[in-house]
C-alpha cells in the first residue's frame, strides 16, 4: 500500500473496486481521450492485477493495471520476468496531485511481490517525461496504439 497526502494505492481487492478501476478509465480513455470502448476492456483485465488510489472518502482518483506471467510476455516480446504496467489513468481532478507517481510505483511494489525484473510499458509521447522522472528508459521506435503515438519504456527493479 502506498499513501499520498490524501489518498491511499492498493491492490484492488475490496468489493467494488474493480468498477471503480473501469468507471476511472472510462473517464480519462474512452471520455477524455476518445478511445473507442471496445479496445479499452481487453481480455487481459480479467486475469491483470488492479491497483486503484482512493481518497479517505473512498472517491477512486486514479488506477491501472500490471500484467504478468504470459500476459505480460505477449505484451514485452517474449520475457515472463518482466511485467507490463498499462492502463495508468488519473482523474482529471486529482492531476497534479502526485496520484500518478503513487500508483506507478504501487505497480512496481506488486511486480517485486511477484517476483519479476523490470517493468514495461507503453507510453502515450506526451506522458514520456512522467516515466522518465520515474526511472523508465524509452526504446524502439514510436507506434500508435488507439490512434494515439506511445513509445516503448522499460526500468528495472531492484
Amino acid at each position: 500500500m502506498t499513501a499520498g497526502a490524501a489518498f491511499v494505492c492498493r491492490v484492488a481487492v475490496e468489493p467494488g473496486d474493480l468498477e471503480a478501476c473501469f468507471a476511472v478509465r472510462k473517464e480519462v480513455f474512452v471520455v477524455e481521450q476518445q478511445v473507442p470502448e471496445d479496445l479499452e476492456y481487453d481480455e487481459y483485465d480479467a486475469g491483470a492485477a488492479h491497483v486503484i488510489a482512493v481518497r479517505a472518502d473512498g472517491l477512486p482518483l486514479g488506477t491501472g493495471r500490471l500484467l504478468s506471467g504470459a500476459a505480460a510476455a505477449a505484451k514485452n516480446g517474449g520475457d515472463a520476468r518482466v511485467g507490463a504496467l498499462g492502463r495508468l489513468a488519473v482523474t482529471k481532478a486529482a492531476r497534479g496531485l502526485g496520484v500518478g507517481a503513487a500508483l506507478v510505483r504501487a505497480i512496481e511494489d506488486a511486480a517485486r511481490a511477484r517476483g519479476l525484473t523490470a517493468v514495461d510499458l507503453h507510453a502515450q509521447t506526451h506522458a514520456l517525461g512522467f516515466y522518465e522522472r520515474l526511472g523508465y528508459v524509452v526504446y524502439g521506435p514510436e507506434f500508435p496504439d488507439a490512434g494515439i503515438p506511445h513509445r516503448a519504456m522499460r526500468k528495472a527493479l531492484g
